[in-house]
C-alpha cells in the first residue's frame, strides 16, 4: 500500500520514497531507553513527519506508547485526529480564529503567546463546552515565538481567569543546544527553570540536540525530531549511537547510452566526457527534490556500485557514469539515490554536504515530493 505527500508524481511513477516504519519504532525505543524516571515523549511529526508521513508515523509511534505529538498548526492536528490518534497533540504555531471552534471540538492544545489568543480559545471553550488547554511559550534565548520571561507571571494570570482554558503545559526551545559551547542552552534552561511554577503541567524544552546532550533538560517531556527518522542534528557535537534512518529514495533507469569522448552532457554542458562514457538517464530531478546544486557533485548506487552524477540536474532527468559499473546496466535497473543497495550507503548527511543544507531539508524535500510506499506496518 502506497501513500503520497502533499505534492507527488503519478501513481505509477518510477520514483519512490520508502519508509521504513520497523526502523522508527526502533529509533523511538532506542529514545525511550535513554530517559530517566518518567520523562515521556512527545514526537515532533511536523512538516508531514519530516517528509515520513504524519499519519502512518503518528500510527507507528502511538502503538509504541507516544505520549503526545507536536505538529506546526491546526490542519496537521487534524489529520492525525482523522487518523485515529488520541491524547496530547500540541500545535506549535497557534492558531487563527476561525480555528478556535476546531481546537474545542477536535481537543488539541495550541500554544500561546498573546492574551487575545487566550480569549477568543475561552469564547470557543464555551460554544463548545470542552476544556482547552494551552501551552505557554517563553522565549528564553530563541528570538522566535514565544514570550519574554517577565510576562510570565501576567500571562498566567489571564490563563487562570480564562473560562474554559487551562494550562496544559509550559515550553521554551534552543536555538544552539548541538553547538560546541553548551553554556547559552543551560544558561537558558535555568531561565525557564525560573519562570515555572507549580501547576505548570506538563513542562518541556529539549529538542534531540538537548535531549541527546543535557539530560538535566528533560522535564516530563522531551521533544525528539530529527532522531526518531535515524538522523543527528550535529553529528560532530551529537553523539546518540544505533539510530536507523527511515527513508530511502529510489528510481529506475530509463535509458542507456553511449557517448564518445568530448561529449558534453546537459544543459550549458557544464561536464565533458573525457572518455567514452556510458550514461544511465534516471526520471528524477528537482521537480521531486533533487535539486540543482547536485550537479556535478551527487552519486547514486546502481549494482551496489557508486556512480557519479554528470551533467547539470534537469526538471525531471539526472544523468550518471556507469561507465566503470560491473554488469551490463540496463533500463528498468534499480538506482538507489539515498538508502542502502548491496554494502553501500547513502545518508541524507552525506546528500545534505552536497547540498551545502541540512539532513532536514533532504528528507522533507524527498518525502514530500515523491510517492511514499510503506515497509513493516
Amino acid at each position: 500500500m502506497t501513500s503520497r505527500g502533499p505534492v507527488v508524481n503519478s501513481p505509477s511513477s518510477r520514483n519512490r520514497v520508502e519508509i521504513d516504519l520497523a526502523a522508527l519504532r526502533h529509533n523511538y525505543r532506542l529514545i525511550k531507553r535513554s530517559l530517566a524516571g518518567q520523562t515521556g515523549i512527545f514526537a515532533v511529526i511536523k512538516a508531514d513527519g519530516y517528509g515520513h508521513g504524519m499519519a502512518e508515523t503518528s500510527r507507528a509511534l502511538q502503538e509504541e506508547g507516544a505520549d503526545g505529538f507536536c505538529v506546526a498548526d491546526v490542519q496537521e492536528g487534524l489529520i492525525l485526529r482523522e487518523s485515529g490518534i488520541a491524547g496530547d497533540i500540541v500545535v506549535l504555531l497557534g492558531f487563527r480564529t476561525e480555528e478556535a471552534l476546531t481546537i474545542a471540538e477536535f481537543g488539541l492544545q495550541p500554544v500561546v503567546f498573546d492574551t487575545d489568543q487566550l480569549k477568543i480559545l475561552a469564547s470557543a471553550a464555551g460554544l463548545k463546552q470542552r476544556a482547552i488547554g494551552v501551552h505557554l511559550k517563553v522565549d528564553t534565548g530563541m528570538g522566535r515565538s514565544g514570550i519574554s520571561p517577565d510576562l510570565v507571571p501576567e500571562f498566567l494570570q489571564v490563563i487562570k481567569d480564562a473560562e474554559g482554558v487551562f494550562l496544559a503545559g509550559m515550553m521554551s526551545h534552543f536555538p544552539a543546544a548541538d553547538s560546541t559551547d553548551g553554556r547559552g542552552s543551560l544558561q537558558q534552561h535555568e531561565l525557564f527553570r525560573t519562570v515555572v511554577q507549580d501547576g505548570a503541567g506538563v513542562c518541556h524544552i529539549a529538542n534531540t540536540a538537548a535531549m541527546v546532550r543535557y539530560p538535566e533538560t528533560h522535564w516530563d517531556r522531551v521533544r525528539p525530531g530529527i532522531s526518531l527518522y535515524g538522523y543527528l542534528p550535529d553529528r560532530t557535537n551529537c553523539d546518540f549511537p544505533g539510530l536507523k534512518p527511515v527513508m530511502s529514495l529510489k528510481t529506475e533507469v530509463f535509458q542507456v547510452r553511449d557517448v564518445p569522448a568530448g561529449t558534453g552532457i546537459s544543459y550549458g554542458s557544464s561536464f565533458r566526457t573525457a572518455r567514452p562514457t556510458r550514461l544511465a538517464l534516471v526520471p528524477m530531478g528537482y521537480n521531486e527534490g533533487y535539486l540543482r546544486v547536485l550537479s556535478n557533485r551527487a552519486r547514486a548506487l546502481i549494482h551496489g556500485v557508486s556512480a557519479p552524477q554528470i551533467g547539470q540536474i534537469c526538471m525531471n532527468v539526472t544523468v550518471f557514469d556507469v561507465t566503470d559499473i560491473p554488469g551490463e546496466v540496463l533500463p528498468g535497473d534499480e538506482v538507489v539515490l539515498m538508502g542502502k543497495q548491496a554494502d553501500e550507503c547513502i545518508d541524507a548527511d552525506e546528500i545534505a554536504g552536497w547540498m551545502e543544507s541540512l539532513n532536514y531539508e533532504v528528507l522533507c524535500l524527498f518525502g514530500n515530493l515523491n510517492r511514499r510506499s510503506y515497509l513493516n506496518r
